[in-house]
């Protein structure tokens, strides 16, 4: 499994319902696309209390040929066309867990992000991070949860889906989402086994 966001920063005063528009015609082009795990359509908005406008689409890639296929194609070419070519996040995944509210769709998003500090051996931290993640999926209200890491900047990500129109909001950076595309949310599987060095 591989995450994977952009975000488009938009001016203070943009009209967020181009970007609604976007999605209620576009969102749909990608509800069956080869090796997507899930992919959701994210806003933040100013009137509703973002400290910014934005558009930013999270991905959990089953395969990366689906991603690969994605970036290099007429998708991603169409943001660039549109909004110019935005930075890519990438984070390798770790664990991916269905909650409580699997059958629901999901209204909101958080995103929370924890380093890992220069101290802790790595194996220790992301092993942990697993099983605290394992536990934080079976919160009520979760409708699914990614755990990855990007280990350039040693960092964690925690990427929870979540039923009903508001997240917590001790949950980290809070998004809207609009739409859902899950053709292979069923083949992005379980937790990650450490081996021994």
């Amino acid at each position: 499994m591989h995450a994977m966001q952009y975000e488009i920063t938009l001016p203070a005063d943009y009209d967020m319902e181009i970007i609604h528009k976007r999605v209620a015609t576009k969102g749909h082009l990608l509800d069956a696309f080869p090796g997507l795990g899930l992919k959701a359509y994210l806003v933040r908005e100013r009137e509703a209390g973002s400290p910014v406008n934005q558009y930013a689409p999270f991905y959990l890639w089953a395969t990366p040929e689906g991603m690969n296929s994605f970036l290099w194609g007429p998708g991603f070419q169409g943001i660039v066309d549109d909004f110019g070519r935005p930075v890519v996040q990438h984070w390798t995944g770790l664990s991916y867990e269905e909650g409580p509210a699997a059958a629901s769709a999901p209204g909101a998003a958080t995103r929370r992000r924890t380093p890992i500090g220069e101290a802790v051996p790595p194996g220790e931290a992301v092993a942990e991070a697993v099983a605290r993640h394992a536990r934080e999926a079976r919160r009520d209200g979760v409708v699914a949860s990614a755990l990855a890491v990007d280990p350039r900047h040693w960092e964690l990500l925690t990427f929870t889906l979540w039923a009903g129109p508001d997240a917590p909001a001790d949950e980290g950076e809070r998004f809207r989402v609009l739409h859902l595309s899950a053709p292979g949310r069923d083949r992005l599987g379980g937790g990650l086994s450490i081996s021994p060095a």
